[in-house]
């Protein structure tokens, strides 16, 4: 063969990897999940707006909305549907997918699923969308020619974040309290492969899989707690896993609070990689910072510093253009989403999404909500929503200075003052102390001297510390999925078990709220017999009673979190019958009032608490 037949060789074999590598990192929409997504073709942006019940869609080459959708409450997750402008979305508190036209606007497809879907992918056709269902933990593939639910895979507890494989042969899930992350094989629709970090792992919503190399990226949160202190209870992490499997290293936790030097950072929400491959962005919602990095092809170090973004208030996602030469971050507390030019970092257009459906009070109060910086917090490493991240409970149990103490759910607490385990607080405004305490060191919300926990009112001391107290009092409750077609038999039974004078559960965990708490009555607490469980414990051991609604979701239970499950709470951390009288009752009793009291609430509880003449606190 002659020098130049050889070289035309070479070329070809050279062209031909050009163009195999050019296949392997051409855009996919929605590989991964997220609250945005871009069309193939980076011509759409569609972002869903959680507070405004819509999702946007966004000419990209003006930078102008074309149009707003409304789709229902709390949507999340949203997906172009192969190369097409169809979008899929994943409706959390109305639990349906809907499929919506991007050029018109109108719905093409609604799915119902059975609860809280919150991602959204699409295969490359755009055949199959897979959707992870938070509660009961599962994904399943909806056939978007039949617009129906063909397969349901087991998920493991509770998952949120999504991804699909390159060769689509896979999917990789997110466990949200555990940052545990599972790959199911879409063959047989089997989990193969599980990943597990420490226990301290959570708050994984989100993951981003890499275009060519075997690696996925999550960011959660690692909740340390045993240390009720800014500087030690919460940290931000991006872990990194490699999905080859093996008996090597599987995965690498990077601390992103030490990540550029001193800058710390707080709630990183959403990753993502360039389709080039060679960048990874990474936003932190308390902070309100946004890092890129270098993409190292080392298996050892994964990521280096780039550059730094300071964006608008509460970042949630991050999407990279199908060039690689556009970031765009959307604020969901500026309801907008601002371009950035990849190189440079410097923003090229802002584009408002929605307008402020919150009203500027509670808009106010969310903000402080999920401020991780003054006034709120010093350190910058946590804030409300590191625990209770858009109201709901972490599912920790943390060595607070008085004692174990569960996370609880913030919903419905306008009807339940006082508050905490130990009834020690009876407005929101008290939490001004926690602020100005050891766990944020913020330097507060009010001016001067504030009254102690329980003494005279803080309300109406400041605005923003009033604007945080109405944030989380309008905080409400979906409905139980145990009880989408009202009580089952079996939980018909449980709720004449649950009201009978003999087990007296009904005594305490009255009206419609469950539980005797109510702003304009005195503090009721009682000693169900546990406050000796927990040898740190320094206020027992008497204790509020907590409501029980929305019981099927926020397990550990009792104050120390050591029952595991709503049975432990009737027989073994039940000793004397103290926690109403249930050592009478047979196996198949016990399950029946477990049973009812997974269906909490079965119906919305306000319109009774009205009409039984009870008060709430708006702010």
């Amino acid at each position: 063969m002659s020098r130049s037949s050889k070289m035309a060789v070479v070329i070809r074999l050279l062209l031909c990897g050009v163009m195999v590598f050019s296949c392997c990192i051409q855009l996919q929409a929605g590989n991964s999940n997220s609250l945005m997504d871009l069309s193939t073709d980076g011509k759409l942006l569609a972002c869903s707006n959680r507070d405004s019940g819509t999702v946007t869609i966004v000419d990209l080459k003006t930078n102008k909305k074309l149009r707003e959708i409304r789709v229902g409450l709390k949507p999340e997750g949203v997906s172009f549907v192969g190369d097409s402008y169809s979008v899929a979305v994943a409706v959390y508190a109305e639990d349906k997918v809907l499929i919506l036209d991007a050029n018109s606007g109108k719905t093409q497809a609604s799915v119902d699923v059975f609860d809280e879907p919150y991602s959204v992918v699409s295969n490359r056709s755009g055949s199959k969308l897979y959707v992870t269902l938070e509660f009961p933990g599962q994904i399943v593939e909806i056939d978007t020619k039949a617009n129906k639910i063909s397969r349901t895979f087991s998920a493991g507890e509770f998952p949120r974040g999504l991804a699909i494989s390159s060769d689509e042969k896979s999917l990789f899930f997110s466990e949200y309290r555990t940052a545990h992350l599972g790959k199911v094989d879409l063959k047989t629709g089997k989990e193969t492969d599980h990943w597990e970090g420490p226990r301290t792992y959570n708050m994984a919503r989100q993951i981003a899989v890499h275009p060519t190399r075997p690696k996925a990226y999550m960011p959660h949160i690692r909740s340390r707690n045993t240390a009720a202190h800014g500087q030690g209870s919460i940290f931000p992490y991006l872990t990194v896993f490699d999905l080859e499997g093996g008996t090597g290293r599987r995965l690498k936790p990077i601390p992103m609070d030490a990540f550029r030097g001193n800058l710390v950072v707080a709630n990183p929400w959403e990753t993502a990689i360039s389709p080039d491959g060679k960048k990874s962005y990474v936003v932190f919602s308390g902070t309100d910072d946004l890092f890129v990095n270098h993409v190292l092809d080392d298996n050892y170090r994964e990521i280096n510093p780039l550059g730094y973004v300071q964006t608008g208030r509460n970042p949630r996602a991050v999407k990279v253009s199908p060039d690689s030469k556009t970031f765009y971050v959307y604020n969901a507390l500026d309801f907008n989403v601002v371009a950035y030019d990849a190189n440079s970092l410097r923003p090229t257009a802002t584009i408002a999404v929605t307008e402020n459906p919150l009203g500027e009070e509670i808009l106010l109060g969310k903000v402080l909500f999920y401020s991780a910086q003054q006034p709120m917090v010093g350190r910058r490493w946590i804030s409300c929503s590191s625990c209770h991240p858009d109201g709901d409970s972490d599912s920790r149990t943390w060595h607070n200075p008085e004692g174990l103490r569960d996370t609880p759910p913030l919903f419905g607490v306008a009807w339940t003052h006082p508050l905490h385990w130990s009834a020690d607080r009876d407005e929101t405004q008290d939490f001004e102390h926690t602020i100005r305490g050891l766990l944020m060191q913020g330097r507060g919300l009010a001016t001067g001297k504030i009254s102690p926990p329980l003494g005279a009112p803080n309300k109406g001391l400041s605005k923003p510390l009033d604007a945080l107290a109405a944030y989380n009092n309008s905080l409400k409750f979906s409905l139980s999925p145990f009880a989408k077609k009202g009580l089952s038999q079996s939980a018909k039974r449980g709720q004449k078990i649950f009201a009978s004078k003999e087990t007296k559960c009904a005594s305490c965990h009255s009206g419609p709220f469950y539980t005797d708490s109510n702003p304009i009555r005195k503090s009721l607490i009682h000693n169900v017999g546990t406050g000796n469980d927990d040898e740190s414990e320094k206020m027992g051991p008497k204790y509020d009673t907590p409501m029980l609604l929305g019981l099927y979701r926020t397990a550990p239970y009792l104050h120390h979190g050591k029952a595991a499950t709503l049975l432990d709470v009737l027989t073994t951390l039940n000793n004397g019958d103290k926690h109403g009288k249930t050592s009478h009752l047979s196996k198949a009793e016990l399950q029946d009032l477990v049973d009812f009291m997974n269906s909490l609430p079965f119906e919305d509880p306000e319109p009774a608490a009205v009409a039984a003449g009870l008060k709430k606190v708006s702010r």
